[in-house]
């Protein structure tokens, strides 16, 4: 069974780009997955990653662990002032860990990639670096990036699920991507 782990969220509860993860991963459960999802909460919980400090805590082990056992990733961040957050930032820097591994960093691996941000230039921009960040780290974006803008697409029905229809097609398109990588 692959294990796609997302990485997604901001300090806000109940965040966009967390529920947007969250829906991609039912995707792929749907699909045969075993997931694992770090949400704003757990990113907000990590300290700032310090390359020359070997020390880490236990949730900075748990998501190393996580992402060094994935078959597969959905990343999803904010579009900051066009720019990845902080927060997500701040966890992929800690799989600087995975680099000494035989399979390092996102190596071999499909990482399907979501942005919301409040405007298409910050979402274009968000998702291109993230895209770079990825390649950067060897892994494979997937095709497929989503890429939301808030001001103009509403997502999310009254019941918080994915309710616009073209979303909730490119979430599955997504997650099947990076399932049929993952199961090769």
């Amino acid at each position: 069974m692959a294990l796609i782990v997302g990485i997604g969220g901001t300090n806000r509860p109940g965040s966009s780009s967390e529920r947007l993860t969250e829906a991609a991963l039912d995707h792929a459960r749907e699909l045969g997955a075993e997931t694992r999802m770090f949400g704003g909460a757990a990113l907000a919980a990590l300290p700032h990653f310090a390359p020359e400090s070997p020390e880490r805590t236990a949730g900075e082990r748990e998501l190393v662990e996580a992402v060094r056992a994935a078959d597969g990733l959905i990343i999803a961040s904010p579009g900051y002032h066009g720019g990845v957050s902080g927060l997500v930032k701040n966890a992929i820097d800690l799989l600087e860990d995975l680099r000494g591994d035989a399979r390092p960093y996102f190596d071999g691996r499909a990482v399907g990639l979501i942005v919301t941000a409040a405007g298409w230039q910050a979402g274009g921009v968000t998702l291109q670096a993230l895209r770079g960040i990825i390649h950067a780290m060897r892994g494979w974006p997937t095709p497929m990036g989503v890429a939301i803008n808030s001001i103009e697409q509403k997502p999310f029905g009254a019941d918080g699920a994915v309710t616009d229809e073209a979303i909730a097609g490119q979430l599955k398109m997504l997650a099947g991507q990076v399932m049929g990588f993952a199961q090769r």
